[in-house]
């Protein structure tokens, strides 16, 4: 583990605090639309639908390689700039909250959970859309609270628990490279014909950096609400995702509601496994979830300052 790790602490604090401000983000964006714009600058170059589907492949693993490498030099060029200050944690510290989204995964859901609260179902369902990829245009309270549920718990693992694990791991090039993976299977990983054979690589891979904090991620919910270990366990594998099923099903059996079945995409009925025993979410469920999911983040901040303190009594 990195001696440089050890400002993960104040970088969760600061981000569950703050999060990325709003001026910042106005004046220079932020650096994981920096890396979007990247990918699609490649995609839109290397992947042609004239070329053969090996040629399409073998492009994507270079793809996948460049944003691995930018993104690790990039984090160590800043840790080695942080090392000539005394300050230097802080600058680590600062740059690392950029990696992190627990404060923006809290706000969106209470951008929900508010206007479905106050039966304005319209206006939730506007919110959800910023969130998620499904339609939302037809959900029920219901709907539209499973569908906040499912984007909390597996974005817990995406843009929280699996960002500190990877800092945990190699610092700022790791967090760095896990969000440009994250963001490559986001934009590129999908199974449609266009990005079948291109996302392969970037698919696989951010399967791969997923494969222990989803499972990490999982047990955190499971523990902060004392319940759905069973649910989890049972129910992880039925995702067409290896990792995703591990937050969403631990959430399902967390709140005792039943979460994942039917729903739509570009208005094609897509048939997914449904998750838990309980009956549909709504106002009083997705507002519970919000709070599994901040005893969650505390649950991460107190591990993490667990495994730095080990990890510097160990080094010394």
């Amino acid at each position: 583990m990195p001696a440089d790790t050890w400002p993960l602490l104040p970088a969760l604090l600061l981000e569950a605090a703050v999060g990325y401000p709003r001026p910042i983000y106005d004046r220079i964006g932020h650096p994981v639309v920096w890396i979007g714009r990247l990918i699609a600058w490649l995609e839109q170059r290397w992947n042609l639908s004239a070329s053969s589907d090996v040629t399409r492949r073998l492009l994507g693993v270079a793809t996948v390689a460049i944003l691995s490498t930018v993104s690790s030099v990039a984090g160590v060029a800043i840790q080695s700039f942080a090392r000539e200050f005394s300050f230097g944690w802080a600058i680590v510290a600062c740059v690392a909250t950029t990696g992190l989204a627990q404060h923006s995964l809290y706000m969106h859901a209470r951008d929900v959970l508010q206007p479905l609260a106050a039966g304005d179902l319209s206006q939730a369902r506007l919110a959800l859309s910023r969130i998620v990829g499904r339609d939302t245009a037809a959900l029920s309270e219901s709907g539209v609270a499973a569908a906040a549920l499912e984007s909390l718990a597996e974005s817990f693992n995406d843009a929280v628990v699996a960002p500190a694990f990877w800092f945990l791991i190699g610092g700022l090039p790791g967090l760095f490279a896990y969000k440009a993976m994250n963001t490559a299977d986001s934009m590129i990983g999908h199974r449609e014909p266009r990005w079948r054979m291109f996302g392969w690589a970037a698919a696989r891979t951010d399967d791969l950096l997923n494969l222990v904090p989803a499972r990490i991620a999982g047990l955190f919910i499971a523990i902060s609400s004392m319940r759905g270990f069973g649910v989890m366990w049972r129910d992880a594998g039925k995702h067409d995702s290896p990792n995703a099923g591990w937050p969403e099903a631990a959430m399902a059996g967390a709140l005792n509601v039943q979460l994942g079945g039917a729903t739509t995409y570009d208005g094609v009925v897509h048939e997914r496994a449904s998750f838990g025993n309980g009956g549909q979410p709504g106002i009083i469920e997705l507002a519970n979830g919000m709070r599994v999911y901040v005893r969650a983040c505390g649950l991460l901040c107190v591990l993490s300052a667990l495994v730095i303190a080990a990890e510097q009594y160990w080094s010394r």
